[in-house]
Formats: structure tokens, sequence, C-alpha cells
């Protein structure tokens, strides 16, 4: 395990450096458009841009990759990134902002798209688990880090947006000397919306329903923040803490998952984080001790209906199918990062700051009666059929699923296992 992760030093820092910066930048972003006073439902629109171009960026940076390398490719995806922080603080116009979040979402998903798939490449039948499992921890933590770069300056001015392009740039240094070969990248093939939804309506649901919520929280948790009174330190230790819930929560629910029919599972976690998110619509703005606990909860469980619903349709069909449906669930969550945005804005601008989460409480229940409709009249899969539960975040390009460890297709592409030189060779 220890020489494995050294093998991948490069790759490691590259992606502290860029997931804390863009995470960082997000916050930021929130932040200072509330302090410019910008309507929340102009925010909304303004935000949800990001989500946009990530998901325009899955779909079509592989082809650039393809075109010019994977190193060229790394150099000019970071770039784009670094020199679009530095274009926020030039004209603080919601149009202006919405056009740089498309070109930085699709910038950080060709960063990503290029990252994970030499983490693909060095995956080896014996190992992909453990890789799996390290670059989630890694990516978690270091977008918890990215929101307590928030207090290293007033956001009213041009010091923070200085910082994050100079963590996006700094990512360019340990992938630019590595000795690592460029991987070969295919094409990842998804399943029709039509089929996937034949399949596991459940699953899909809850990919879509995740987006929502989680796209929503991390556009506007900082403007709830700031409408609620919490200054620039409680509000990037409020979005740390429900980064670091999204993954602690993650492996006791995948015992219970492993134990329980999982759309049951995703029936009884969509109640309970519905609760927590009313709770704090009605109690979290009049404690922060309060605040925290249940947002923690309210996003921690939220993080969860992404993996269940890649359960739950993994364990309704062939083994050989989970790449394209774990694509197809991707893009259904990026679907749903595209509406909870707007959705939400539009709520705190009728409700207050109460609503981002009142909105939230009502798709959770909808999710709950869609998933006990299903539940009633489908069949279940019984629990010693079950899929093994592997926790996975859909903050990813659908390269990262090549090494999920379910993905049997992984197999046939690497019957022939790395020899270990190979693999001390990649750093």
């Amino acid at each position: 395990m220890t020489r494995m992760v050294a093998s991948l030093s490069a790759l490691i820092f590259s992606i502290v450096l860029l997931v804390s910066g863009n995470a960082f930048l997000m916050t930021l972003l929130g932040i200072r458009l509330s302090i410019e006073q910008i309507s929340p439902d102009v925010i909304g629109w303004v935000l949800v841009c990001y989500s946009i171009g990530f998901v325009l960026g899955t779909l079509y940076v592989q082809k650039i990759i393809g075109r010019v390398g994977h190193i060229r490719a790394f150099a000019v995806f970071a770039a784009m990134a670094a020199v679009v922080a530095l274009m926020y603080p030039m004209a603080v116009s919601p149009l202006f902002w919405g056009v740089l979040r498309v070109l930085s979402g699709f910038s950080i998903a060709g960063v990503l798209v290029v990252i994970e798939s030499w983490f693909s490449s060095r995956a080896t039948s014996a190992n992909r688990g453990a890789l799996f499992a390290v670059y989630q921890i890694v990516f978690y933590l270091s977008a918890a880090g990215g929101q307590l770069f928030v207090n290293v300056g007033d956001p009213a001015n041009f010091l923070p947006f200085s910082l994050a392009a100079i963590l996006l740039t700094l990512a360019l240094v340990p992938l630019a000397l590595t000795r690592m070969e460029a991987p070969v990248i295919e094409q990842a093939h998804r399943m029709s919306v039509f089929k996937l939804a034949r399949q596991s309506f459940s699953g899909m649901a809850g990919a879509l329903i995740s987006g929502v919520m989680i796209g929503g929280f991390y556009a506007l948790g900082p403007v709830y923040a700031t409408l609620v009174g919490l200054d620039v330190t409680r509000t990037s230790t409020f979005m740390a803490s429900a980064i670091v819930a999204a993954m602690l929560l993650a492996w006791p629910l995948g015992r219970v998952c492993d134990r329980f029919d999982r759309r049951r599972v995703m029936f009884w976690v969509s109640l309970l984080a519905a609760s927590s998110a009313i709770g704090v619509a009605v109690f979290g703005a009049t404690q922060l001790a309060l605040l925290t606990v249940l947002v923690g909860l309210f996003t921690g469980l939220s993080a969860t209906l992404y993996p269940i619903a890649v359960a739950i349709t993994n364990d309704r069909m062939d083994s050989s199918g989970i790449v394209a449906a774990s694509a197809t669930l991707l893009l259904s969550y990026g679907i749903g990062s595209v509406i909870g945005p707007i959705t939400m804005a539009e709520l705190i601008n009728l409700l207050g700051p109460s609503g981002l989460f009142y909105g939230n409480a009502g798709f959770l229940l909808l999710l709950a009666v869609i998933t006990s409709y299903r539940i009633s009249h489908t069949v279940d899969v019984p629990v010693a059929e079950q899929e093994h539960f592997v926790p996975t975040m859909p903050e990813a390009s659908p390269v990262l699923t090549e090494i999920d460890p379910r993905n049997e297709e992984f197999h046939q592409i690497h019957e022939v296992e790395r020899p270990e030189e190979d693999i001390r060779q990649a750093g």
C-alpha cells in the first residue's frame, strides 16, 4: 500500500492542489456575490454555469486529450482554470462570471479526466480497490481543506482569487515532471437514459436527486451562511465540516447497504436527510453548533445517495454493463447539479435563507415516494445476491468508473498485470 501511494505521489500532489484550489474558489465566489448584494436567484444562475461546463467537459474533453496528448491537454486545462480564476475580480458582472464558470467547469473536467486516466492506468486487479479508496479520500480531504483558504484575505479584493490561481497553476508542476507514460483513454460508452430507467428507475432517480442536493448546497451553501450572518471564518468552517461529514458517513452506511435491501436503505436515508434539512430550515440559524451538526447530517446523508444509486443499478444488471450504466448515472447527477442551484436560488429568493433547505427536503421526500412506489411494484434483489457495496463519489469523470472494484470489464482489459518495476517507475 505504501509503495503504491509513493509511486503515485505526483498524481496525488496534483489532485491536492487542484481540488483544494477549485473548492476554495467555489466557496469564495458565493461569498463574493453575496457581498456584492447580488440577488440569490441571479447567484444560482451564475454558479450553475460551472455544472453546465463540467457536464460538457466530461462529454468532449477526451477527444481533445486524444488529439494532443495528456501532458499538453493537462497544461492547457490547468492554465485555463488559473486564468479564469484571475479574471473574476476584473469585473463583477453576472453575465461575465457566468461565462467564466462555464469555462472553469469545462477545464476542471478536462484536468480530472487526465488525472483519473493516469490513476486508472496504474490499477491492477490486486490494487484497484485500494486505488479507488485512496483517490476518494484524497479528493474529499482536499476539498475540505480548500475551504479554509477562504480566511487568507478579504473576498472583496483580488488576493484570494490570486491564491486560487496559484494553487491551480502549481497543480501543473508534479505531473509536468512525472516519468509516467501517458495512458490510453477509451471513450466512455453510455447506456441510454430510457434503458437505464427501465432497468433501475430508483437508481437513476437517486443519482439525479443527489445531484440536486449536492450541486445546490455546494453552490449556495456559502450564500446561505452569509445570509444567516456567519462571517468568512465561520462560513469556511461550515463548508469544510459539511464535506468531511460526507466522507465519514459513506463507510458506515456502506455496511448497512450490504446487510439490507438497498432501495429500503435509500428510502430511509432520504427521509432522514429530509428531516435534517427541515431541522436546519427551522432551527439551524439560531445556534452555530446545532447548524453544523444538522448540516453535517444533511450533506453526509445526501452524499450517500449517489453510491447507493450506483449499487442499486449494478445489482440489477450484468457486470459487463457497469461502466456504461455508471457513465449514464454520472450524466443524471450532472443534470441534477444543474437543476439544484437554479431551483434552490429561486426558493431562497422567495422564502429567505431557509428556502435552500425546504427545497432540499422537498426533493428528498419526492425520492422517498419514488423509492417506496418502486419497492411496492417491483421485485427486490435478494440481499445475498447484491454486489458488494463500494462508496463512490459523483465529483469525478466517467474514467474513474473503470477501477470500480465491481467492474468486471477491468479484468478483461487488464488480464496481464504490470510488473513491480513499472509501478516503481511511475513516480
